[in-house]
C-alpha cells in the first residue's frame, strides 16, 4: 500500500519482545504520529507516550493482515527471519505492499526488507536509523550507488514516468552499471536531484534533445512536455525513458 508522494505515510511500530518494546518506545518518542502494535505483556513500555497503542494477546501472525491493510510503513523490532516468515503469505507486489523495516533488538541496524525503493522503506530506514543512532543497511542498487532511481525519479515533484516497463528495467541497469547516460531536461523543476552526494559522473546533462550525440550514450532520460513519436521510441529501442512533469498551473 504505497503512499502517494504528497501524503503523510501511515506508520506503525511493532514489538513482540521486552528489548524490542524498549527500542520501539525510544523511536515512538521521536515519532508521535506513529501507531504502536505490541504484545500486551510489554505494553507498559509505552506508558506516557502520546502514540496510539494496540496491544494484542494472540499470535503476531494474526496481526499482519490488518497491519498490511492499514499502514504504509511498518517498522518491526523483531528478528529479520521471523519477519520474512510472517509477511510472506501477505505479499502481493512492489506497487501494493507497504514498506517493511526491521530493527534489531539492540537498535544497531535498520534494514528495509520490503518495498524499499518504490514503497519508500529505504528512505524511512535512513530516517529511523538517524533517530536511533543506528546504521541503515540498504541493498537497492540505485540507493547503494547513490545514483538516479529511474522508476521513481521526480516522484516528489509530481513527475510521471512514460515508458514501456522493459525500457525502465533496461535503463535502470545501464544507470546502476555506470554506463554513460544522457539526461535531457526541457521542462519541470530543476530540484529533482535530492541525494546529498554529487550527481554521478556517468550522468551527462543537456537542456535540449537536439544537442545530444545519441550514439555516445547507453540510455536517454528525457524530461519534457513534447510529444514523442513512435519513430523515436523505435530508434532508441529500450534505451529511452520519458518523464512528464505537471504542466504549470495544473498541480
Amino acid at each position: 500500500m504505497n503512499q502517494c508522494a504528497d501524503t503523510t505515510p501511515r506508520l506503525c511500530l511493532v514489538a513482540i519482545t521486552k528489548h524490542g518494546a524498549a527500542q520501539a518506545a525510544r523511536l515512538a518518542a521521536e515519532l508521535p504520529e506513529a501507531d504502536i502494535c505490541a504484545a500486551a505483556k510489554f505494553a507498559a513500555a509505552f506508558d506516557g507516550l502520546p502514540n496510539r497503542l494496540r496491544s494484542y494477546d494472540g499470535a503476531m501472525r494474526d496481526e499482519i493482515g490488518p497491519l498490511f491493510a492499514g499502514y504504509d510503513q511498518i517498522v518491526f523490532f523483531v528478528s529479520l527471519g521471523a519477519v520474512v516468515r510472517l509477511i510472506a503469505p501477505h505479499l502481493r507486489s512492489k506497487d501494493e505492499d507497504p514498506g517493511v523495516i526491521v530493527v534489531d533488538d539492540a537498535g544497531q541496524y535498520v534494514i528495509p526488507v520490503l518495498s524499499g525503493h518504490v514503497g519508500g522503506a529505504n528512505e524511512w530506514s535512513e530516517r529511523v536509523a538517524a533517530l536511533l543512532g543506528a546504521a541503515p543497511v540498504l541493498t537497492t542498487a540505485s540507493d547503494v550507488g547513490r545514483t538516479i532511481p529511474v522508476d521513481i525519479l521526480g516522484r516528489h515533484l509530481g513527475w510521471r514516468v512514460e515508458a514501456p516497463k522493459i525500457n525502465v528495467t533496461r535503463v535502470s541497469a545501464h544507470v546502476v552499471n555506470g554506463e554513460p547516460i544522457a539526461f535531457v531536461q526541457e521542462a519541470g523543476s530543476p530540484d529533482w536531484w535530492t541525494r546529498p552526494t554529487p550527481l554521478p559522473d556517468n550522468i551527462h546533462r543537456y537542456s535540449r534533445l537536439t544537442d545530444v550525440p545519441l550514439d555516445r550514450y547507453a540510455a536517454l532520460l528525457w524530461v519534457t512536455h513534447a510529444d514523442v513519436p513512435a519513430e523515436r521510441w523505435q530508434a532508441l529501442h529500450e534505451r529511452l525513458v520519458v518523464y512528464r512533469p505537471p504542466v504549470e498551473g495544473t498541480q
